[in-house]
């Protein structure tokens, strides 16, 4: 086969939605981690709230990732067109809004509010776009591929996420430099309302079976279900650790690099992870593809562990970005593998709906990170003993604790069909 022949395969198997989809998509993540990669310096200290932002951000990701398991029918009832339109818009007035929050313009509103009340309110706003977004974006991929092709597709999809994820935090420093941290978030609203338009402009609707569609009353009987699966459920739980240590990137890593390291272009160490997702994981996929998805999963969560390890041992700006380099190798041999994993796990008839849930652990490590981890970080180990060497240790721990767990969970509890 020539190249014009390879070229033309390649092509055919994806259509012209596929492309607008994952276009949106990078440019959505593009915001999402720029926003991200301020967010926690800039509810703590220009809104003034402190370690509190830390828990009310837990609650948002406990929402933006969690909410995906109810937005399906959504996206059923009014089509993936509708549903990313409206997902933009209301990201759009979510990033504004919190970035309303440390302009003058905005002050009267905290003043009638209260600052905390303002932000939830602002934080639950921009989660309720963000939770629509993935069922659309995942489902456009699903339907706009071949089955020849849905592998790369997803790989693709991937791909373009962890280039957005490197992007953004890039712009987020310059406008926070230039303009003030809290246009970033008005900066970031812009992008998102001219993602709607061009969704309007550009999207073509892809055919979904109406025996596809799902009601809410059919998703909260597979959701019972679900939560009666005592392997399901506790594999999920352990996968939870991977994410308590991920969120650290966004919640405490940028207080440690300005309070401890004095490195204020802190949202440049953010963007390690996902430029190395980025560059390496297709060769990183392609050696692993040989290992039981379980044992590449417990690889990945080792590697995430002992990354931490690095930044105990080297405080430097130069320590993070290896320590960060070393966890996205962790991240790239589990992530694929997990979703193959989840799939392997469900029962025939149920695999559209584990894979719903496989975004739980998300929700529930951002959660734990937010709410409880982080805080007790910042202020035990940076601010009282004034030993941040020792919360990189406590991570580890936890990774480490998690590694064991999974494998304990394959040796007691996983299908052995799944071990062979």
């Amino acid at each position: 086969m020539d190249i014009k022949a390879k070229i033309d395969e390649f092509r055919s198997g994806f259509t012209r939605t596929f492309w607008v989809a994952n276009v949106l998509e990078l440019f959505e993540r593009f915001a999402f981690y720029g926003s991200k990669a301020v967010m926690a310096v800039y509810l703590a200290d220009q809104v003034g709230l402190g370690l509190t932002s830390q828990k009310l951000m837990s609650f948002y990701g406990l929402a933006v990732f969690g909410l995906p398991v109810l937005a399906g029918p959504v996206v059923d009832r009014f089509g993936f067109k509708k549903s990313l339109t409206a997902c933009f818009s209301i990201f759009a007035t979510g990033y504004f809004l919190i970035g309303l929050a440390g302009l003058p313009q905005g002050r009267p509103l905290i003043d009638a509010l209260g600052p905390k009340l303002y932000v939830f309110l602002a934080l639950l706003v921009t989660a309720i776009g963000g939770s629509l977004i993935k069922p659309c974006i995942v489902g456009t991929v699903a339907k706009s591929t071949t089955p020849e092709t849905k592998a790369l597709g997803y790989s693709i999809y991937y791909s373009l996420v962890n280039f957005g994820g490197a992007l953004g935090p890039i712009l987020a420093l310059f406008v926070r430099k230039t303009y003030g941290v809290q246009n970033v978030f008005v900066v970031f609203a812009g992008v998102s309302l001219a993602l709607a338009v061009a969704t309007l402009v550009f999207f073509r609707e892809p055919i979904v079976a109406e025996e596809e569609k799902r009601s809410f009353g059919k998703v909260l009987k597979d959701a019972a279900l679900v939560f009666t699966n005592a392997r399901f459920i506790t594999f999920l739980a352990i996968f939870s650790g991977f994410w308590i240590m991920f969120w650290q990137v966004f919640l405490t890593l940028p207080v440690y690099a300005i309070e401890v390291l004095k490195f204020e272009k802190y949202e440049l160490l953010e963007t390690a992870d996902a430029w190395t997702i980025f560059a390496l994981t297709v060769p990183v996929t392609a050696l692993a593809n040989k290992l039981r998805p379980l044992a590449a999963m417990t690889i990945g969560f080792a590697l995430a562990s002992a990354s931490w390890l690095i930044l105990a041992a080297w405080a430097s700006w130069q320590g993070v970005v290896l320590g960060l380099i070393l966890f996205a190798l962790g991240e790239m041999l589990q992530a694929p593998r997990f979703y193959e994993y989840v799939a392997d796990l469900a029962p025939k008839d149920q695999v559209g709906t584990f894979m719903g849930f496989a975004f739980l652990p998300v929700a529930v490590g951002y959660f734990i990170a937010g709410w409880f981890v982080s805080p007790y970080l910042i202020q035990h180990y940076i601010r009282d003993l004034k030993q941040p060497g020792g919360m990189w240790v406590f991570l580890s721990v936890l990774g480490f604790g998690s590694t064991a767990l999974m494998l304990l969970y394959d040796r007691f509890l996983g299908p052995k069909k799944l071990k062979e």
